[in-house]
C-alpha cells in the first residue's frame, strides 16, 4: 500500500491545474511569448515598491493588525468610495494573503461542508477547486456562447438550485470568457438569492478592465442592507501585483470576528511592509490603472482582429478582463493541442478543458501584453491555423 492511499481523499482527489500543465511542459522554450497565465507584462509600478521598501527600512517587520494595516482598511474604503459612488467604512474590508485566500475564507465563512456552491462555467478553475477542498460540492451551470458573446441563462441558473445550495459564485468581468453581467442579470441574481435565502460570492477583480466605458455594472450598485454578499478581490490585476500575494474581502461589519478568526488561524494577517505597498497602490494608483486598461483594450482589438481575419476561429472580443477566449475550427482536443502550438510556435495558451464545463474546445489568450509581443503572438497563431 502506497503513502497516497493514507492522504485525505479530498486533497487526493484535487486534480493538476490544466493550466499549469501547459506552463510546466513549455515554459523553457526559447522566443516563447507567455500568454497562458493571468497576468501583464509590466512589473509592479515603482511607486508601489518603494512604499514596500520605505516600510522595511522602518523596521514594518512584526506582527500586525489580522484584518489590515488601519490605513490600508482606510484606503480600501477610499477607494471604493471613488468607484462605486457610495460612502464605505473601513470596518467592511479584510485584507488577504491572494485573491485565493479571499475566497477561501469566503467560503469557510458562509457554506457548510456538504453544501452545493453553483457558479457560471467555464470558470477560473481555481474556484471550484476550493469549493471541492472545504467539502462542498462545485456545481456548474453553463454560459452560453453564441455569435453575439457568452450570456447567462437565468432560468438554467435558477433550475440548478438544489435544498443543499448554499451559494452562488459570480464572476464579472469573466476569467476566461470576458463575459459581463448587466445591471439588469445582477438584479436578476440577486433577486434569486433573495427568494432562495442564497449567498453571492461576487468576484469583481476584472471591474475596471470594461471596454464599454467605465468599470462594469457590480453587485456594489444595487444592493441592500441584510444582503447576503460577499465580496473577494486582489491587488494583483490592477495594479502588476501578481507576485505580492495580496487581496481583500468586503463584508459587513458584523462578520469582522469572525473573518478575522479565520485569517488567524490559516495565515495570521499579511506582512506590514506588504501592506504599505498596497496602500500606496490604491491611494496613488488609478491613472496606472486607467493606463493598463488602455493598453489592454488596444491589444484585445489587435490581437482579436488579427485572430479573425483566419476565418478559421471562433471568437467574439470580451466586454471586460484581459482574455481572448477562442475556437479554432477542426480542433476539438485543446489540451492535446495546446502542447503542440507551445512546441511548433513558442505561443503559450492555456487550454479550455482547464475551465470545466464548456471550456471544450476554446482556448485562452492573456492580451495585456504589449502591442509588438501580441502581434506576433498572432502571426504565429496566424500560421499554424494556415498549416492545418
Amino acid at each position: 500500500m502506497s503513502l497516497m492511499d493514507h492522504l485525505n481523499p479530498i486533497a487526493h482527489s484535487v486534480p493538476e491545474s490544466g493550466i499549469v500543465e501547459v506552463v510546466n511542459h513549455g515554459r523553457s522554450r526559447e522566443g516563447l511569448i507567455a500568454l497562458w497565465v493571468g497576468e501583464g507584462d509590466q512589473p509592479t509600478p515603482a511607486f508601489i515598491s518603494d512604499a514596500a521598501s520605505a516600510s522595511l527600512i522602518r523596521g514594518e517587520t512584526f506582527y500586525t493588525w489580522q484584518r489590515g494595516i488601519p490605513n490600508l482598511r482606510q484606503e480600501l474604503a477610499n477607494y471604493h468610495s471613488r468607484h462605486f459612488g457610495a460612502s464605505f467604512d473601513a470596518n467592511e474590508f479584510y485584507v488577504t494573503v491572494s485573491g485565493m485566500q479571499a475566497i477561501r475564507i469566503g467560503l469557510e465563512a458562509i457554506v457548510p461542508a456538504g453544501s452545493e456552491v453553483l457558479y457560471l462555467s467555464p470558470a477560473w478553475p481555481n474556484f471550484p477547486a476550493a469549493v471541492t477542498i472545504t467539502g462542498s460540492q462545485p456545481v456548474p451551470v453553463l454560459l452560453e456562447f453564441t455569435e453575439r458573446g457568452w450570456s447567462l441563462d437565468i432560468g438554467r441558473l435558477e433550475a440548478s438550485i438544489t435544498p443543499r445550495t448554499k451559494a452562488i459564485f459570480v464572476n464579472s468581468p469573466s476569467n476566461p470568457t470576458g463575459w459581463t453581467a448587466s445591471a439588469d442579470d445582477l438584479k436578476q441574481i440577486l433577486d434569486l438569492a433573495r427568494r432562495h435565502g442564497l449567498w453571492i460570492m461576487a468576484d469583481e477583480i476584472y471591474s475596471r478592465f470594461h471596454y464599454a466605458g467605465g468599470r462594469a455594472p457590480s453587485f456594489f450598485d444595487i444592493r441592500e442592507e441584510g444582503d447576503r454578499i460577499l465580496f473577494v478581490n486582489s491587488f494583483s490585476k490592477n495594479w502588476a501585483m501578481t507576485g505580492w500575494r495580496m487581496g481583500w474581502i468586503t463584508a459587513p461589519p458584523e462578520m469582522g470576528q469572525v473573518l478575522e478568526n479565520l485569517i488567524q488561524y490559516a495565515t495570521s494577517g499579511v506582512p506590514h511592509f506588504l501592506q504599505q505597498g498596497a496602500a500606496a497602490a490604491l491611494e496613488h494608483g488609478d491613472g496606472f490603472v486607467d493606463e493598463q486598461v488602455e493598453r489592454a483594450r488596444q491589444a484585445r482589438d489587435l490581437f482579436c482582429d488579427a485572430l479573425l481575419a483566419t476565418n478559421r476561429v471562433r471568437l467574439v472580443k470580451p466586454d471586460g478582463a484581459f482574455y481572448a477566449f477562442f475556437a479554432i475550427d477542426g480542433i476539438d482536443d485543446p489540451r492535446r493541442a495546446a502542447l503542440d502550438i507551445v512546441d511548433s510556435t513558442a505561443v503559450g495558451l492555456a487550454p479550455g478543458t482547464a475551465f470545466g464545463a464548456g471550456g471544450s474546445p476554446f482556448f485562452r489568450a492573456c492580451f495585456l501584453r504589449r502591442l509588438d509581443q501580441m502581434t506576433e503572438a498572432a502571426d504565429r497563431l496566424q500560421a499554424f491555423i494556415a498549416d492545418r
